[in-house]
């Protein structure tokens, strides 16, 4: 049987309007697409440049034979393979080869090196996975090899974009940087195509876009944001489908925050338009039922709101309502929600359950298909700032899992922007935040958050997720710790030492105690805004705070979450949760919350046997073992409930997140696991009879 004829039969467009940004192939591109039914408007975005018109890259050739260089960092391995081809133009292979062997060589992972060594050039530093620019900084500051930074002339090869956060750090650490631009496409002499092609895009006259560079994405947005279009051709695209030929092209889409509806089995122009004409309309459809069911899921919301208010009157006057309130947990109100009863919810107060309650951090993510799906649409942040879809993946978590409770699907970083800073997930490398705050004037500049105004598509999410999610599940709300956020803030995203962070926190204590006191402030009212907004329980997450010795966690971090937490609305749990801590429990416990949680670097029945019985625990599955098979699972789930032995006041979750890739069969079956194996334990009596060592703070009490 001939599928690809068949499938090729099936493809057509139906007439729809089809734009596309191929140049050298500008021509095949019109035929394939009218081949497959579709009316083409092939707006050529880039011009090919002739290598030996590479200036940047002559210039680098100079430099380097001229011995004026102490170290090159090769960034890919086209851009690598190119740039030698351009001084191959005008110098020797022989030559630049014996010249490089006289440098510090760095290569950004394989790619880099497998041209490196086809050359026969030493390598000197190759960057470990995952090979992001913070990882080439970190080698360079623990690992210099034979060279100093600060004052050194390191040349830095680019391929595409510059990536202006690694040249900024470089140069705050003395070193003088020489950009080498390997590009091999500028935009097109004539622009009047790509101008029209954005109208009719921007119009909604064409309801197809192909992309196959990654430079056409920048090129296109270039010439829109140069035009004063910008702003609205990305409203349009939300509308179109957008089809790319690879995954670079998808990156750099996802990048400027554009959703890809579909990628080809093969990175090639034919079977891009193939697929993409087989799959147009049926796309198109599911777009036009998104934006309508979000649409009336808005209306529905504010229905809801709206009868919940006519219903209960005034609040203040009116004690008889029926009518669960979204709102901390022990008012006086007759009306008990039904979230009040929940295992959870109970489990936090030291209540009796019929089996131990179970929820996953990272319980709405990648593992799921669903979430998949959404992604490959929908931009991460801009999922985050969609209250309907929020709600979506909030409530299909924990519907499909069983659990005991939901958690708002959210980022720890959304507050970064209120404060004056700049987020993005640079594709793929987590997130950057820019500029990063290093002194205490760039402490000055933070500005001072009013959560509800500034993060209102936020506290809309929780509101509507309350109203959607069944009335017996609580909803968890979250929130970084003074410390963690602080950590993003100095560092510019993740690190693997903290060595800026330690640097403020050592070297200026009193910018250190300005900045933590502001942000320990700012948590405080976010959390509040979420608890006013329809949350029952709050998780603070210090996820990197284990990066500290017990001694600066006393001095310099305990004070400030103590402030926050001793600030959060009385009532309502609060989940104090970290990484690395085994050598912190203590001191985490003084620092406030009703619950600790604990990750899989301790036992679970040696950390109560630290933090005394009358502390509420949650945790502590290590996430890698739902990689085994159902009995291992099963033989280590048995475990932690055997150490938890049946005491009141036990969570059952896992000591970080779940992995993008976890098994979701196997994630379902824990959570049966952990009902059946408790519920037994618990019926046939095996309780411990807690010795209460600690007694709980007052700040504990319900």
């Amino acid at each position: 049987m001939n599928t690809t004829g068949t499938m090729a039969a099936q493809a057509n467009f139906g007439g729809l309007g089809v734009v596309a940004f191929e140049s050298r192939h500008a021509q095949e591109m019109a035929s394939l697409i009218t081949r497959f039914g579709g009316v083409p408007r092939v707006a050529p975005a880039l011009r090919e440049i002739p290598l030996e018109e590479n200036a940047p890259a002559l210039e680098f050739g100079g430099a380097l034979l001229a011995g004026k260089l102490d170290a090159v960092i090769f960034m890919t391995g086209v851009g690598t393979r190119r740039l030698v081809d351009v001084l191959e133009t005008r110098h020797p292979r022989e030559q630049i080869v014996k010249a490089l062997e006289r440098l510090t060589v760095v290569a950004r992972g394989p790619k880099p090196a497998k041209v490196l060594r086809e050359l026969q050039v030493p390598i000197t530093i190759t960057v470990p996975e995952p090979n992001t620019w913070r990882e080439i900084l970190t080698e360079l500051d623990e690992n210099p090899r034979g060279f100093t930074l600060a004052g050194s002339r390191v040349a830095v090869q680019e391929y595409g974009a510059a990536n202006d956060a690694f040249l900024d750090a470089l140069r705050e650490r003395g070193v003088q940087v020489m950009r080498v631009p390997v590009y091999q496409w500028a935009l097109p002499q004539d622009l009047q195509p790509l101008r029209d092609a954005i109208k009719e895009l921007s119009e909604g006259r064409a309801r197809v876009a192909l992309f196959t560079n990654a430079a056409q994405v920048e090129h296109l947005l270039q010439v829109a944001e140069d035009t004063g279009e910008k702003e609205r051709l990305l409203k349009a695209l939300r509308k179109v489908v957008v089809a790319s030929v690879g995954p670079t092209c998808s990156e750099t889409l996802a990048h400027y925050g554009i959703a890809i509806d579909l990628e080809p089995v093969h990175p090639k122009m034919g079977p891009l338009v193939q697929e993409t004409a087989q799959q147009a309309n049926e796309l198109l459809t599911k777009k036009l039922e998104q934006e309508q069911r979000a649409q009336a899921a808005g209306i529905e919301a504010i229905g809801k709101a709206s009868e919940h208010l006519m219903a209960a009157g005034n609040p203040i006057a009116d004690n008889e309502s029926r009518i669960p309130k979204a709102g901390p947990i022990g008012t006086d109100s007759e009306a008990r929600p039904a979230w009040e009863d929940s295992r959870f919810l109970r489990a936090c107060r030291f209540e009796a359950v019929d089996a131990t309650p179970v929820w996953l951090m990272r319980q709405a993510g990648r593992y799921m298909k669903e979430y998949r799906d959404l992604r490959a649409r929908v931009p991460f942040l801009e999922l985050c700032k969609n209250p309907a879809l929020v709600s979506e993946v909030t409530v299909t978590a924990a519907e499909k899992l069983g659990v005991d409770a939901a958690i708002i699907f959210a980022d720890l970083l959304l507050i970064v922007e209120p404060l004056g800073l700049h987020l993005e997930y640079d594709k793929g490398e987590g997130p950057v935040i820019t500029p990063g705050v290093r002194e205490a004037a760039d402490i000055d500049r933070l500005r001072d958050v009013e959560p509800e105004q500034s993060l209102g598509y936020f506290y809309d999410a929780i509101r509507q997720t309350r109203a959607d999610l069944d009335a017996r599940l609580p909803l968890i709300g979250f929130a970084g710790c003074p410390f963690t956020l602080a950590s993003y803030l100095i560092e510019g995203g993740g690190s693997r030492n903290y060595r800026h962070t330690k640097a403020l926190m050592y070297r200026d204590p009193g910018a250190w105690r300005e900045l933590m006191e502001r942000l320990a402030r700012v948590l405080a009212r976010y959390i509040n805004a979420q608890i006013e907004a329809g949350v029952q329980a709050v998780q603070v997450f210090d996820t990197w705070v284990g990066c500290l010795a017990p001694e600066d966690y006393l001095e310099y971090v305990q004070p400030y979450t103590r402030r926050m937490l001793e600030d959060v609305r009385p009532g309502t749990p609060v989940i104090h949760f970290g990484t690395g801590t085994a050598m912190l429990l203590e001191a985490m416990r003084d620092a406030g919350g009703t619950v600790i949680g604990v990750d899989s670097q301790v036992e679970l029945s040696h950390a109560w046997q630290r933090l005394g019985d009358g502390v509420a625990i949650q945790g502590n599955l290590d996430p890698v073992v739902l990689y085994g098979d159902l009995e291992f699972i099963r033989t280590r789930t048995q475990r932690i409930l055997d150490q938890a032995a049946g005491r009141t006041g036990h969570i059952f979750n896992l000591g970080h997140g779940l992995l993008p890739d976890t098994p979701y069969d196997n994630v379902v079956a824990l959570v049966k696991m952990v009902h059946e194996i408790s519920s037994q334990q618990l019926s046939a009596g095996h309780h411990a009879a807690p010795d209460w060592k600690f007694s709980r703070r007052k700040s504990d009490q319900y």
